[in-house]
């Protein structure tokens, strides 16, 4: 097949797409001019029961509230006001199970599901502030728990089916759950995996130490054999659904606790980030609007991302319910029965908004055009990616295989701390760069600073510095759960004197004054006192048309402080021609950045170390790389992956 590929610089909407777009030029406009106002505005597409006395006061910095006074519910928002509007019968969830069997829940469905578990979740004797975990796979009384949370005012953790005991119980013990929700078991690649055995072994990890949990409510999903303990273990089928069908839901402030997801930290200790309700929901809802310029009732969106990770909180449950959305949500894996997989359901939804990661659009990258190829995907209209920056060769093959060369792709950047999409372009009004985050959202500031502080000029060869947002955001962090100094220290000591948020990524800006996302700052690597992104490098490597995916880190050399190792997983039409290969990575990489980039070692490997959301995990690459003990593996996909690794060094 010859390769179509267009090679332009930037990729501006289509004149048809721009004028039926949700947004235009004017709201950045609209947004500089007054930005209180801008989000008054925004905040008026939600239900308020009570009507807020101020957009923002910031005087408590570096915590913020938004829409002080304001009261509302982010349950009735996101179902109840569709029911009363007459859409009842418009379906919410397309559901797919991974073993093919599949269900449709319309509006009025879903309020009956939340109303029952909210109902029950008060005969348990739970009371608005209480907190509730939730470790179940992608099914719907995994939604179903999370709006039934956030009508009664309980602040739910998520906590990712995929994660360990030990990962369920430290989340637990910090966060003082009185109740877990979980499934018997979990499809994963055809057999059932058990789950509810792993809310037994959690809660008696530690032996005889006591731990806040009264209930654990079980959701049948495959009919496994489970552990049980009577009085505290319950039958969701032989409880909720038989709870009465109507709830009323209550208002709560603006600053209640929403939700607490727990991220990775530098540290080891995960962070619990705390998420309140009426600035979230505002942001969840303008930017899932604006960005994926969804249209109710007439748009089918898709995002791949799973409930337990932020992405599922607000871009599967907030903000497309909130906005009417009829979505797909896929419990199982991409290739499951086969590589098809995805394909099979955009078609058989007509699926017209995408939203995935940059490691599943290189993943399919790596299976061949030819699977999509063989699939009508012209529903689809508009592309999202999230997770991490994308780099220019997956954008394009992502735009030209899956977008038929004109949907536009939104990349955005944002975070679990951000709660919302900061960062991307607007799919009616940007000329979008392969690679590029473009700039902030209407009403959202950021800045890419020096360690000084200083702005970096435009253009300059080495406008590299940090990220930095400056200005509070309604669907900003709260804090962290029971540490306020963590919060204050890990955030906001970088820029304290100037009062910013330190992102924690590197960015550059390039002559035209579009942000470039570099990746984390622990993944820029220092070589001969060059700032070089293990980002930039993998763009790089994964440009050769041998490579699927890479993973550079930086490794201690003696002669320029790092020295750049390389991990390459070869496409499948590839031969590994040993040297030669490498010979050509290298002198791809001096072309494509500088010599400087030019990485001291390249190893072919067949798989990368990576964790459940699809993360890269440098950090034991860099174990690997300088030959030290690897640290926990505990959150990887596959743990074995480094037999292959070291044997491919050998």
């Amino acid at each position: 097949m010859t390769e179509t590929t267009d090679h332009r610089d930037s990729y501006p909407p289509t004149a048809e797409f721009a004028a039926a777009a949700n947004a235009d030029a004017s709201l950045y406009q609209r947004a500089t001019a007054d930005r209180d106002a801008f989000w008054a505005e925004q905040a008026d597409r939600l239900h308020w029961e009570q009507p807020w006395t101020q957009v923002l006061d910031w005087s408590d910095a570096p915590v913020a509230k938004w829409f002080v006074d304001g009261k509302l519910n982010v349950a009735y928002n996101c179902v109840d006001r569709h029911v009363l509007d007459g859409h009842g019968d418009q379906v919410a969830i397309h559901w797919e199970g991974e073993p093919g069997d599949s269900r449709d829940i319309t509006y009025a469905e879903l309020l009956t599901e939340v109303s029952r578990a909210a109902n029950y979740l008060t005969e348990l004797g739970l009371e608005a502030g209480d907190r509730v975990a939730i470790y179940m796979p992608m099914v719907p009384e995994a939604i179903v728990s999370m709006l039934a949370c956030a009508r009664l005012g309980l602040t739910h953790s998520v906590v990712f089916a995929g994660f360990s005991p030990t990962a369920l119980r430290q989340r637990v013990d910090d966060a003082s759950a009185r109740l877990i929700i979980t499934t018997d078991g979990q499809w994963r690649r055809g057999k059932a995996a058990p789950l509810k055995e792993a809310v037994d072994e959690a809660l008696y990890a530690n032996g005889d130490v006591p731990h806040s949990v009264e209930h654990v409510l079980v959701v049948r999903r495959t009919d496994i054999e489970v552990p049980w303990t009577e009085g505290r273990d319950l039958w969701w089928h032989e409880t909720v659904a038989q709870a009465a069908p109507e709830h009323q839901a209550q208002a709560f402030d603006a600053e209640h606790p929403l939700f607490i997801l727990y991220t990775s930290g530098t540290t080891g200790k995960p962070k619990g980030i705390l998420h309140t309700s009426g600035g979230y929901l505002t942001q969840a809802s303008y930017t899932h609007h604006n960005v994926f310029d969804h249209k109710a009732g007439q748009d089918i969106y898709w995002c791949t991302a799973d409930i337990g990770w932020v992405t599922g909180h607000t871009y599967i449950v907030y903000g497309p319910l909130s906005n009417r959305t009829t979505q797909v949500v896929y419990e199982g894996t991409p290739n499951f029965p086969d590589e098809h997989r995805h394909w099979n359901i955009v078609e058989k939804y007509g699926v017209t908004i995408y939203y995935t990661a940059p490691t599943l659009v290189r993943t399919f990258m790596k299976w061949g055009r030819e699977i999509p190829a063989a699939h009508d995907l012209s529903s689809i209209r508009v592309l999202g990616s999230v997770g991490e920056p994308i780099n220019p060769e997956a954008w394009r093959w992502y735009r030209e295989v899956i977008g038929a060369n004109t949907a536009p792709i939104v990349d955005t950047w944002w975070q679990t701390e951000t709660g919302s999409i900061m960062i991307s372009p607007l799919p009616g009004v940007t000329a979008a760069k392969p690679g590029a985050a473009m700039t902030p959202l209407p009403g959202i500031s950021a800045m890419v600073v020096d360690e000084e502080g200083k702005a970096v000029e435009l253009g300059e060869t080495e406008a590299n510095g940090y990220l930095v947002l400056d200005q509070p955001w309604p669907s900003m962090l709260r804090g962290i759960w029971g540490d306020m100094d963590r919060y204050r220290s890990t955030y906001w000591e970088r820029y304290a004197e100037q009062g910013w948020y330190f992102a924690g990524d590197g960015a550059k800006l390039d002559a035209d004054g579009d942000l470039w996302v570099l990746g984390r700052v622990d993944d820029v690597m220092n070589v001969s006192g060059h700032r070089i992104s293990t980002a930039e490098v993998e763009s790089a490597l994964v440009g050769h048309s041998g490579v699927a995916e890479a993973a550079v880190v930086g490794a201690s050399d003696a002669t320029t402080g790092q020295g750049i190792v390389a991990f390459v997983i070869l496409t499948a039409e590839a031969k590994d021609t040993g040297d030669a290969l490498i010979g050509e990575l290298k002198a791809e990489v001096s072309r494509e950045i500088s010599p400087i980039a030019r990485p001291r070692e390249i190893h072919v490997v067949p798989e990368l170390p990576k964790t459940r959301s699809g993360k890269i995990m440098r950090r034991l690459l860099r174990d690997v790389a300088e030959g030290r003990e690897l640290g926990d593996t505990s959150t990887l996909v596959d743990p074995n992956v480094f037999e292959a690794i070291r044997a491919s060094r050998a």
